[in-house]
């Protein structure tokens, strides 16, 4: 295993790349699309690099409902090319990387008085069973009361009148970014974090010429050099625009989504839930290991894109929503664990509200040679970056200024080596990791489950890092090891790369991080070999993160 192949220790000559080649692609963004789009021009040939101002998925492609799912709510606006697609690229994403995205069946309840009735969920299932060509087991089925009771018995036995079990997929969206830039980087790939696009420059035809960067590390600023420019922003593409004086009547248009996370015995729903809402928006009830999470909103927003915070409006809509399905739980805002708050950058359309806004992507091509990737959403990643290339290519049709390119085979590159093949495939290693653990001091299945579906079979690597630590528990060596492999091939940063897109402990272990904080202080701040100031600003800002996903402000940050 290459040590440096993507590692923060590399970082300094992945600058040096930067600033002195050409590239043929230059993308701005390192989230789910830039991530995609990287991916797919290294493996078909292009010399590629990817600069990101904050850390990989740190904005949109952190805060999803964590499902790769074909998009049955979006039946309801007719937007059937959108649920053929999403229905299609979810098996795909699943074959190539099982581990991380894993068939979940979702319950959909059918409440007395509610917006759907039986004959209308049949159909409704049934047709987007055709779009999506789900086989097999996975196709919807449609159960009575007694059976949706039976599958889900905190829901409320004077409402319900039934449900449908369909087929959705839930996945870490952040672990899924970091792994397509891991094989984008394997591939070739020129790929830094923390290093922001802070301007263009233009040749004599106005066409960009080259972009001037800041590494956020050193504070250096220096010039990177393309035939090409993708801005994948996601909710910053209009201020890309903006810098490149590309702003026409297409914009975006901004929604935020808030979840909520609870402990698990605080809402301990045996079945993913995809349940109704009085004023006929869905809400997804999901539990995942030690918690169940709910979600989401779906609200204009006009704040702050540097820091999105959950509010109390939020929270009670959707404590309301929690406790008007699952009568016995009452929950209150004491209840929470944590939340996520984030941002869909979707396409303005005129009169259309929040909820009612496409998903569809679209590609905006400026005068300037300026191409920016807007909408879309996690599930589409691999479509999205076909569009990308396609736009790019056009651009060069009648020129050879680009070698001549592979077919897009994404389609078929397995995103972790050394790889798992199925579901099967995955249980079995789960099971082996829970015996090992156990032989070391960990007995909790959880960790297993953890660790097999986060890192698939990496997780080998760092089982056996993890004894060559001595520390005051096995579980605290095993966190030291994680810490260890990411800085050493997940381009870790700072305790939030860490604890937040790498591990996904603010959300969904938010203790541990209270309970390990100390020694992964002390760790990282040697590897990266941080000075007292620094150690004391990146401190700060895990603490701020831990803030924001515990609080619940009165209003959303300007």
């Amino acid at each position: 295993m290459n040590t440096l192949a993507f590692s923060v220790l590399n970082r300094q000559h992945q600058i040096e790349k930067l600033s002195t080649e050409i590239f043929d692609l230059v993308i701005i963004g390192g989230g789910i699309t830039g991530a995609g789009i990287a991916l797919d021009a290294s493996a078909r040939g292009l010399k590629v690099c990817l600069i990101e101002k904050n850390d990989f998925a740190s904005g949109t492609s952190n805060k999803s409902t964590k499902l790769i799912h074909g998009g049955l709510r979006y039946l309801k606006n007719f937007e059937i090319g959108l649920v053929r697609e999403s229905g299609s690229e979810r098996a795909i994403v699943h074959n190539l990387a099982p581990h991380l995205v894993t068939p979940q069946k979702m319950l959909l309840p059918l409440i007395e008085g509610g917006t759907y009735g039986k004959l209308m969920t049949a159909l409704g299932l049934k047709v987007y069973d055709f779009l999506a060509d789900v086989k097999g087991d996975d196709r919807r089925k449609m159960l009575d009361k007694e059976e949706t009771l039976r599958i889900e018995p905190l829901l409320n036995n004077k409402t319900v009148i039934g449900g449908g079990l369909y087929a959705e997929y839930r996945t870490d969206d952040a672990r899924l970014t970091i792994e397509i830039l891991k094989k984008a980087a394997a591939l070739g790939a020129t790929i830094v974090n923390y290093c922001e696009m802070t301007s263009f420059n233009y040749d004599i035809q106005s066409k960009i010429e080259s972009i001037n960067c800041k590494d956020h590390n050193s504070k250096n600023i220096f010039t990177v050099k393309a035939k090409n420019y993708v801005s994948a922003a996601g909710p910053w593409v209009d201020q890309v625009r903006k810098k490149d004086n590309s702003i026409n009547k297409k914009r975006l248009h901004l929604t935020k989504g808030v979840h909520l996370v609870f402990p698990f015995e605080k809402l301990p729903v045996k079945q993913s839930i995809y349940f109704d809402v009085s004023d006929g928006r869905m809400v997804f009830a999901i539990p995942r290991g030690k918690i169940t999470y709910v979600g989401t909103t779906d609200t204009n927003y006009s704040g702050s894109l540097d820091r999105v915070v959950a509010t109390k409006p939020d929270a009670n809509y959707l404590l309301n929503a929690i406790n008007s399905m699952f009568k016995t739980v009452d929950l209150t805002i004491d209840d929470i664990e944590s939340n996520w708050a984030g941002l869909r950058p979707l396409i303005h359309e005129e009169n259309k509200s929040a909820s009612e806004l496409s998903r569809k992507d679209e590609i905006f091509v400026s005068k300037s040679g300026l191409i920016s990737m807007a909408g879309g959403k996690l599930t589409g990643y691999r479509k999205m970056a076909y569009r990308a290339l396609d736009a790019v290519l056009k651009k060069h049709s009648n020129s050879k200024t680009l070698p001549k390119l592979e077919e897009s085979n994404t389609e078929t590159i397995t995103l972790v080596n050394p790889p798992l093949k199925s579901t099967d495939d995955v249980e079995a290693y789960k099971f082996k990791l829970e015996n090992v653990l156990s032989t070391l001091g960990i007995s909790d299945s959880y960790y297993s489950w953890y660790l097999s579906s986060s890192y698939g079979k990496q997780a080998d690597f760092i089982i056996e890092k993890l004894k060559d630590f001595k520390s005051n528990t096995p579980l605290e060596c095993l966190v030291r090891a994680e810490l260890w492999y990411g800085v050493h091939h997940e381009m870790i940063n700072s305790l939030n790369d860490f604890f937040i897109r790498r591990t996904g402990r603010l959300y969904f272990d938010i203790q541990s991080i209270y309970n390990f904080k100390k020694i992964i202080v002390n760790d990282i701040s040697k590897y990266l070999n941080w000075n007292t100031d620094k150690t004391k600003s990146e401190i700060e800002k895990l603490n701020l993160a831990l803030k924001d996903a515990t609080t619940l402000y009165d209003e959303e940050f300007k």
